[in-house]
């Protein structure tokens, strides 16, 4: 099991991420797409103003039941272990252990 103030971490940064996207996006929109030099110049200030954890690449993937932060499977949104575990009883559906 995670540590729980790392899994509250990466909560409070979700929810920053969530905050500050549509900001985000208008601002990346300017610094592409802008001609005038000081417009683009203005809005990379602004941009780097912003939180650092406001940036999605921040955001870790984690287990839902472990809060495992590495092996995360994100079609299932469980760690390895987990995913085994669940999928020998039979909780998931569609999947099943190999044996040939």
């Amino acid at each position: 099991m995670a540590k729980t103030s790392m899994v509250l971490r990466d909560v409070k940064r979700a929810k920053l991420v969530k905050r500050y996207a549509a900001k985000r996006t208008e601002l990346k929109k300017i610094i592409k797409s802008s001609t005038d030099y000081e417009e683009r110049v203005a809005a990379q200030e602004a941009l780097q103003k912003l939180p650092r954890d406001a940036s999605p690449s921040r955001v870790r993937t984690r287990c839902i039941l472990s809060g495992r932060p590495r092996a995360v499977y994100k079609k299932f949104g469980l760690g390895r272990n987990m995913l085994r575990e669940a999928t020998m009883r039979g909780d998931v559906p569609g999947l099943r252990k190999a044996s040939w």
